[in-house]
């Protein structure tokens, strides 16, 4: 069975648990291995949460149309590319040079009480030197570089889900 020729709704419920599942290993990582989420950690998370929120509404509304997938291809998209930005950045970040890396800044519970809204976002986004430490691995990849590649394919599932041309299976409509 090809997965991209599933109905919009199995592939919207599979999103959602490809995010759950990554959302659950990354609070087995912090609780049960010690590793502590830095600030772009945390970011990611929430943009894997808001999509996996995103594909599971999509599911289970499944609509029918072509304008109602693609509502739900774009809303979905703006947490993704959001988590791709991200996710981007920390790589970059891990990867720069030892001398380039910025100097570690405030926590992230400080940084929202301390600093206003916008403040508080450039921090974090601008990133600091306890984002550029690699403290686990997988297969070589650090938890940045699995979520970058999380990020991709999630992007291409929902692409694929939202906006692929959905042609009637006849043979299927014969048998109904």
């Amino acid at each position: 069975m090809n997965p991209f020729r599933w109905s919009f709704r199995a592939q919207f419920l599979s999103g959602f648990v490809v995010c759950v599942v990554l959302l659950g290993a990354a609070l087995y990582t912090q609780y049960f291995q010690n590793q502590i989420p830095c600030p772009l950690c945390t970011f990611q998370r929430g943009a894997f949460a808001l999509l996996g929120l995103l594909f599971l509404i999509g599911g289970l509304h499944a609509p029918k149309g072509r304008g109602g997938r693609a509502t739900y291809g774009v809303l979905a998209l703006i947490p993704a590319a959001i988590g791709l930005g991200i996710a981007g950045r920390h790589v970059w970040l891990q990867h720069l040079p030892p001398d380039q890396v910025p100097a570690c800044g405030p926590d992230l519970a400080y940084m929202m009480e301390a600093f206003p809204m916008g403040a508080m976002l450039r921090q974090v986004l601008t990133g600091s030197g306890e984002c550029a430490e690699v403290s686990w691995r997988l297969f070589g990849l650090s938890m940045p570089e699995w979520s970058l590649i999380w990020f991709v394919a999630l992007t291409l599932w929902l692409l694929v889900a939202a906006f692929r041309s959905r042609k009637p299976d006849l043979l299927r409509d014969l048998r109904s």
